[in-house]
Order: structure tokens, then C-alpha cells, then sequence
């Protein structure tokens, strides 16, 4: 019996293409995100074959952004969010005004009215969220300043993008379009009788409303909702109620307040961070995060027309220039300006030379407006596919810029840099330390003097555990780890660090690891953790490798690339449940950790 099944087959198409194409570019060493949207152009109706159903994509492609924004809030909170609002909020209002002014240029050269100019510049100016957190991620940056800095900046071109789709359909008549009524806006939308000011303020009054509600009502009725389910003993439950109030919240803040999904998912998380259980949270959406992120590349490239590259070369290779330099330049020159780092400056750059979600929805919103014409929403499409394609490139431009422009500039920077506070305090009443983390920002970390001793990858909750006993035991070590607070909370504790993401060579290199004795691997990824296990033995082929696993495969794993011992963290909970019902202690199956004090 036939099916119409357009939503399992796009899921499936989307997913199977992605799935293979990702593989292959990562087998060529090139992000995988490139695949993703090779797939999308694959199943796009521009090219022959199958034609997934692109209603359908664009739906699940905005899940994948609520999962995503809300699994950055349960990394923020919100003194997080105020520590980089000096910056954020002036740098993404002249970022976004310095784009579109740059928009209505080429828009008059191409002949259009300065409506569409407007429309045009404002969609080049708004970042990509699900791009530009992909690439925090993966590089490790999201608990950085220069993390903290990027995602502070693109809440405020979030809430910027809010505004001026709430203004365009009032201005459409001004500015030489077609005035209409947004008929499937929030359930509290404005009407146009209020005049211009009236929609900016009610707009405002709304977001601000929203954000009381959150800080308010969320951050009492979130935790104690995590607390209740968790308490039932049903990790079927809690997943779904985290998912519950992820989609819950975002759908009811668009739907409610007019906030896009997005900025309400972020709230979400940022309230949810609040509670012991957000870890728990973050493990449990990160799968439907992943996925659902995919999707999102395949959608965007489900928009694209080869073909226009060949009818539209100059005009695309203009917009993608206003885009990749333009907005670039903006940002790394106003980063300066508030004598930040320059590869804190760089990094925010990079970040931003794309587009992406914002950009197709005040594109559709243009050209139904009549404000804009569809070449120009031609070259939106075709310069947020470049631009995301361009991205990693920009990233690997940037890390070979930054030696040559600290040359250049001297080191100024650098006790400006030093001056200024390296994010929030990381508990009430403690201040994060400034000069070790100014190393961080520029250059390579100052290598250890230390000999002879115990590098630990990781400060979570099973590294906190192993320090703490190498300190007690007055065995020498010091601290790899990437996340500011803890940073900050391991100096003032007196425990030397070394920030960064060991994996990275200049950053393992500082640790001394031909002169250390031992090398404990607390961190929960396997993958990254072989990695190091490698870089660890080619530097000190005599020292003693520790590392954690979750699984024999992943055991057999680190064993084959060289780890002495390694750690199930299952098989050591099931050793001692033996141990209580028997009364005897069993026989490891791995070697134990034996630490004793060092002879002086």
C-alpha cells in the first residue's frame, strides 16, 4: 500500500547524503560541513533527481537551532552574558550598521531602490548562529572570553534582527514596497497604527517582558521541574522534559513576546544552567543537537543554484566580498578599538564572516514585501552557502595572520590586554586572575619549569578528584584545561595551568612533556584523548600514561595507541558494588593509580 511519506524521506535523504559526503570530506581533511551542504544542493530541486521536500527541511533545520542556542545558554549564565555586554552590544550595532551601509552601496550600483538596499544590507549583516557556535565548538571556545565576547555579539544582532522584522512590513510603504498585515506573527503582534515609535518601543517592552518572565518565573519553575523529573528515576523522563522545555520555551517565546526561537532557547538553557542537573541536560540534547544541526546545513544548501554562480558571478563575488572582508574588517578593527587581543580580534572575525538563518527570513520577508527583488535574494542564498563554505578557511587564515599582525603591532596590546579582567569572577566574591590568563590570548603559553611531574588533562569532576589528591600527596603537577572559570579558580587555588585544548601542539608542548613523569587523561572523550595519548609518547616515550574510558572499545582504543593504564569508569563502580556484597577487595582488572610522595 503507497505511503506519501515526505518528512521520513527527507529526514532519511538528508541525513543518508550528509552522512556520506561528510565522510568524505573529512577523509580529504575538509570540514565536514562542506559535505553537509554538498547534500543539500544534491536534494534541492536545482539539480536532477530526488527533491526533498524544502518546507519540510527549513521546519527541522529551526529545531536544530533551538537545540543548538539552548545547549550554548547551559554553557552561559547570565553574569556570563554582562561581563561582555561593553562590547558586544556597541560592537554588533556598528558591525550591523557598517554592513548594511555597505549593502545599500552595492545595491545602488545594481540599480536598486534604497528599500531593497536596506533589506539587503541588514540580511549580510547578521551572523549564522548555527555556524558560528559549530566553530566555537569545535575549537573548544565556548567557555573562553573570546567565546563569551562572540556569543554575547551575536544575541545582540539576534535581538537587532527582532526589530527590524518587526519595523519592515510598518516602513514597506515608506521605503517604496508593499505594506501587509503579518498574519502569522505573535500571538501579541503590533499593529502599524502605533506608528514607527510605538512598534519600537512595544517591541522593546516585549523583549523586556519576556526576559523578566524568564529571570522571574524560569528560574524557579525550570530547576524545580530538572529536580522533580530527575528525582523519579526515569532517564526516559528527564530527556523528554528537557526537550520539553527547550522547545517549550522557544516556541512560547516567539509565539508569546515576538523573540525569535532561537533567543528564546538561549534563555532556556541559560536558566537551566542555574541548576546542579545542567550537565546531565547538556549530555542529554547533545545527540538531537548534532543531528538536527546537520539538517540545518543540508536545508541551506537545498537553497542553492549552481547555475547562478555562472548568470550572477560578479554581483555574488561582490556580496560575498561584503561579507568575508567587509564585516570581517568591522569587527577586528572595532575589537581593537576596545583594546582587546588581537586574537581575541581575530577569532570574533572570523566568526562572524558569514550568514546564515536571519538572512533567508529577511530575504523572504524583502521580496514579499516587494521591497526586494529576487536577484537579490538570489545573492543572499548564494553568499550565505559561500560564506559557510569559506568559514573554516577564514578560521585557518586568521590562526596564520595572527603571528605576522603581533609582530607588527609590537606587543602594544599586550599590557592594555593585561589591564583588563579575563571575564567574570567564577564564584561570588573571587576575581578571575589577569595575568596568567593575558598569555592565553596571544601567542603560545610560557612553557613549565616544572620536571618531573604529573600533567592532568582536564579539571572536571573526575579531574577535581585526581588533583585533589596529588595535592594532598605533595606530588608536582600542573593543570591542562580550557574553560576560564576553572582557570580562574585553579590560580587563585595556587595550582600552575596551562590554558588551552591539549590536543593543540603548542598548547601541550608548554606542559613540558619530555621532562614529565607521569600523563592522566581526565577528560571523557576517547577520540581527542588518543590524540594526546600519541602527541605524549612522541614527546617522552618513557612516560606513564593514564587515561579514562567508557567502553572496552574505547579501552582497547587508548591501549593500542599507547596508554599504560586505562580506566573504565563502569568496571570500577561494578568492582566495588563486589566489594560491599562480598566484603573482600577484588582483583583490578586494570593497574591502580598508586601515588606516593616524591623523595625530595
Amino acid at each position: 500500500m503507497p505511503h506519501d511519506t515526505p518528512l521520513i524521506a527527507t529526514i532519511v535523504a538528508g541525513l543518508g547524503l550528509a552522512f556520506v559526503f561528510g565522510a568524505l570530506a573529512n577523509r580529504f581533511r575538509i570540514p565536514p560541513l562542506v559535505g553537509y551542504l554538498v547534500a543539500g544542493v544534491l536534494v534541492g530541486p536545482n539539480t536532477p533527481g530526488f527533491v526533498a521536500d524544502a518546507s519540510l527541511a527549513n521546519e527541522l533545520a529551526e529545531i536544530g537551532v533551538i537545540l543548538l542556542m539552548f545547549g550554548v545558554g547551559l554553557h552561559f549564565s547570565l553574569k556570563d552574558l554582562l561581563s561582555v555586554r561593553a562590547i558586544a552590544v556597541p560592537g554588533a550595532i556598528v558591525q550591523i550598521g557598517f554592513a548594511t551601509l555597505l549593502g545599500v552601496g552595492l545595491a545602488w550600483l545594481l540599480g536598486w531602490s534604497l528599500g531593497a538596499g536596506l533589506v539587503f544590507g541588514l540580511a549580510l549583516s547578521v551572523a549564522s548562529t548555527v555556524v558560528l557556535l559549530r566553530a566555537l565548538q569545535e575549537r573548544r571556545l565556548i567557555e573562553t572570553e573570546r567565546g563569551r565576547i562572540a556569543v554575547g555579539w551575536l544575541i545582540v544582532e539576534d535581538l537587532a534582527m527582532v526589530l527590524a522584522l518587526v519595523l519592515l512590513p510598518a516602513l514597506a510603504g515608506v521605503l517604496g514596497g508593499q505594506p501587509q498585515v503579518d498574519d502569522h506573527a505573535s500571538l501579541l503582534s503590533l499593529p502599524a497604527s502605533y506608528g514607527i515609535w510605538g512598534l519600537v518601543g512595544m517591541t522593546l517592552a516585549k523583549v523586556a517582558a519576556f526576559v523578566v518572565v524568564m529571570l522571574v518565573v524560569g528560574r524557579r519553575v525550570i530547576p524545580w521541574i530538572l529536580h522533580y523529573v530527575a528525582h523519579t528515576g526515569s532517564r526516559e523522563l528527564f530527556r523528554l522534559a528537557v526537550l520539553a522545555i527547550a522547545l517549550g520555551v522557544a516556541f512560547g517565546a516567539a509565539k508569546l513576546f515576538g523573540v525569535s526561537l532561537a533567543l528564546g532557547a538561549f534563555f532556556a538553557g541559560m536558566i537551566m544552567s542555574e541548576s546542579e542537573l545542567s550537565h546531565r541536560a547538556a549530555e542529554e540534547s547533545l545527540p538531537l543537537r548534532d543531528a538536527f544541526s546537520v539538517l540545518f546545513f543540508v536545508s541551506v544548501g537545498m537553497l542553492f543554484d549552481p547555475f547562478s554562480l555562472i548568470s550572477n558571478g560578479l554581483p555574488i563575488l561582490a556580496t560575498l566580498a561584503i561579507i568575508v572582508i567587509g564585516k570581517s574588517i568591522a569587527a577586528f578593527v572595532i575589537v581593537i578599538l576596545f583594546r582587546y587581543p588581537i586574537a581575541t580580534a581575530l577569532m570574533i572575525s572570523a566568526s562572524l564572516a558569514q550568514i546564515g538563518e536571519f538572512s533567508f527570513i529577511l530575504a523572504e520577508l524583502g521580496v514579499g514585501l516587494k521591497l526586494l527583488p529576487e536577484q537579490g535574494r538570489d545573492l543572499i542564498l548564494a553568499g550565505a552557502i559561500l560564506s559557510i563554505l569559506l568559514n573554516p578557511l577564514m578560521f585557518l587564515v586568521v590562526d596564520w595572520m595572527k603571528p605576522w599582525l603581533e609582530k607588527r603591532a609590537g606587543k602594544d596590546a599586550a599590557p592594555a590586554a593585561e589591564q583588563k579582567p579575563i571575564g567574570p569572577a567564577t564564584e561570588p566574591g573571587q576575581v578571575a586572575s589577569v595575568s596568567a590568563a593575558a598569555g592565553k590570548e596571544d601567542g603560545p603559553p610560557p612553557r613549565t619549569t616544572l620536571a618531573g611531574h604529573t600533567i592532568l588533562i582536564g579539571y572536571g569532576r573526575v579531574g577535581s578528584l585526581v588533583g585533589a589528591a596529588l595535592k594532598e600527596a605533595a606530588l608536582p603537577f600542573l593543570v591542562i584545561e580550557d574553560a576560564d572559570k576553572t582557570l580562574a579558580k585553579l590560580r587563585a587555588d595556587g595550582v600552575e595551568t596551562v590554558a588551552g585544548n591539549a590536543a593543540n601542539a603548542d598548547v601541550f608542548s608548554a606542559a613540558n612533556p619530555e621532562g614529565a613523569r607521569r600523563l592522566i587523561l581526565a577528560i571523557p572523550n576517547a577520540f581527542e584523548a588518543g590524540q594526546i595519548v600519541l602527541r605524549a609518547r612522541a614527546a617522552n616515550p618513557a612516560i606513564n600514561v593514564i587515561a579514562r574510558a567508557h567502553s572496552d572499545a574505547e579501552v582497547e582504543h587508548l591501549k593500542g595507541l599507547g596508554a599504560d593504564t586505562v580506566i573504565m569508569g563502569e568496571r570500577e563502580i561494578a568492582r566495588g558494588i563486589v566489594e560491599v556484597v562480598t566484603g573482600k577487595a577484588t582483583v583490578p582488572v586494570e593497574p591502580a593509580i598508586e601515588v606516593k610522595p616524591q623523595p625530595a
